[in-house]
C-alpha cells in the first residue's frame, strides 16, 4: 500500500512539474503583452514590385495575427545596395526592441565573411527569424542576346543588370566571372529585380541572375523571351532537368569547394532578421509567429495565387546554415573572397 502511494505521489509530482514547465513564465507573459497595440515595421531591402517585396507584404498581412497582442505590421520598402543599407542600420541604429524586422538578400549574411564593401554588422550576432522559401538562382539572357547557352559565356560578353553588393544580381556574375572566366559584366544601380527585368525588355541590359520563382512571375519569362543559361546551385532543381548546374564547371577539387561555399547562400532563401539587441523572449515569439504564419491556410492560399512556392527555413535552421559557412576552412574562404575581387585580412 505504501509503495503504491509512493508511486502515485511520484506520478502526481511529474504531472505537476510538466504543467508548470508548459505554463508561461512571468517574464515570457510580460514579453507577450509587449506587442499589444504596437506597430512592427517590416523593412524590405529592395524597391517595390519584385518577388522580395511580394513575399514581405504577404508575410506582413498574415503574421500579425500570430503574434500575441495582435500588433499591426507595416511593410516599407528600404532599398539600397541590395539590402546592405538596411542590414547595417537594422544592426546598428534601428530600435532593438523587436518592433523592426528586415528582409534582405540571401547573400547578405555572407557579406562579413567574404569582405563585402561597406559591411557594418556581424551575421552570427544577428537574430534570424527565418525564410519563407528556398529557391534556385539562375542566370538568364534575353532571347535576342548574342549569348544563347552557358558555353557562349566563355566567348561572348553578357551585360547583366544588378542592384548592389550582397544581392544575387551583382554577386553571382562577379564571382563566376572571376572564378570560372565567364564573360558576365554586371551593370549596377537598379533598385530591384523588377526594374532590371524592365531594363531587359528595353535592351538596356541583356541578362540577370535571379531566383527562379521570381523570374517566372515576370511576363518576359512566362512568354518565353529568355534563355536560362545555367543554375547557380549545388544540385539541379527538379523543375530544370535540362539546365546545366554551375558546379559541373569546377576545374579542380578546390574550385568545387569554393563553389560549394558560395552556393550555400542559396540555402538561406529570403532571410528575415532582427537586430542583435532584441530580447531573446521576443526573438522566440517572432520566430514562432513566423512558423505559424507559413502553415496558415489563408497565407498559403495567398502564396499559391501569387505563384509563390512556400518552403520554410526556421530561424534556428537559418542561424545554423550561416554558422556552418563561417566555419569553412580559411583557405576556402580566402579563395571565395578573392573570386569576388575582395581583399582578405
Amino acid at each position: 500500500m505504501q509503495q503504491g502511494m509512493k508511486k502515485g505521489t511520484l506520478v502526481f509530482a511529474f504531472v505537476l512539474g510538466a504543467i508548470f514547465a508548459l505554463a508561461p513564465t512571468p517574464g515570457m507573459a510580460q514579453e507577450e503583452a509587449f506587442y499589444a497595440d504596437k506597430t512592427i515595421r517590416l523593412f524590405i531591402g529592395f524597391g517595390p514590385g519584385g518577388a522580395n517585396d511580394s513575399w514581405a507584404r504577404n508575410i506582413a498581412r498574415h503574421m500579425e495575427r500570430h503574434i500575441p497582442g495582435n500588433p499591426t505590421i507595416v511593410p516599407e520598402n528600404y532599398p539600397g545596395a541590395g539590402g546592405l543599407r538596411l542590414m547595417n542600420e537594422l544592426y546598428n541604429s534601428m530600435p532593438q526592441d523587436g518592433t523592426v524586422i528586415g528582409l534582405v538578400s540571401r547573400g547578405m549574411p555572407f557579406e562579413p565573411l567574404l569582405d563585402g564593401v561597406g559591411v557594418q554588422f556581424y551575421a552570427n550576432d544577428t537574430n534570424w527569424i527565418g525564410s519563407p522559401d528556398r529557391d534556385t538562382t539562375v542566370c538568364v539572357a534575353h532571347e535576342d542576346a548574342a549569348v544563347k547557352t552557358m558555353e557562349d559565356l566563355f566567348e561572348r560578353e553578357l551585360l547583366v543588370g544588378a542592384t548592389g553588393s550582397g544581392a544575387d544580381t551583382a554577386i553571382y556574375p562577379e564571382f563566376l566571372s572571376e572564378l570560372l572566366g565567364m564573360k558576365l559584366r554586371a551593370i549596377k544601380g537598379y533598385t530591384g529585380t523588377k526594374e532590371i527585368l524592365v531594363a531587359m525588355e528595353r535592351r538596356e541590359v541583356d541578362g540577370i541572375c535571379i531566383a527562379y520563382d521570381s523570374l517566372m512571375r515576370d511576363a518576359l519569362a512566362r512568354e518565353g523571351h529568355i534563355n536560362i543559361l545555367f543554375q547557380a546551385a549545388l544540385q539541379s532543381d527538379p523543375r530544370l532537368p535540362n539546365v546545366p548546374v554551375g558546379t559541373d564547371l569546377a576545374r579542380s577539387q578546390g574550385d568545387r569547394e569554393v563553389l560549394q561555399l558560395f552556393f550555400a547562400r542559396a540555402a538561406t532563401g529570403r532571410p528575415l532578421a532582427l537586430g542583435p539587441g532584441v530580447p531573446v523572449e521576443r526573438v522566440a515569439i517572432l520566430r514562432k509567429a513566423f512558423v505559424d504564419t507559413l502553415s496558415d491556410a489563408r497565407f498559403l492560399e495567398d502564396a499559391r495565387t501569387q505563384g509563390m512556392s512556400v518552403n520554410l527555413i526556421t530561424g534556428e535552421e537559418l542561424a545554423e546554415i550561416i554558422s556552418d559557412a563561417y566555419a569553412a576552412p580559411p583557405e576556402i574562404i580566402a579563395r571565395t573572397a578573392a573570386a569576388l575581387g575582395r581583399v582578405t585580412p
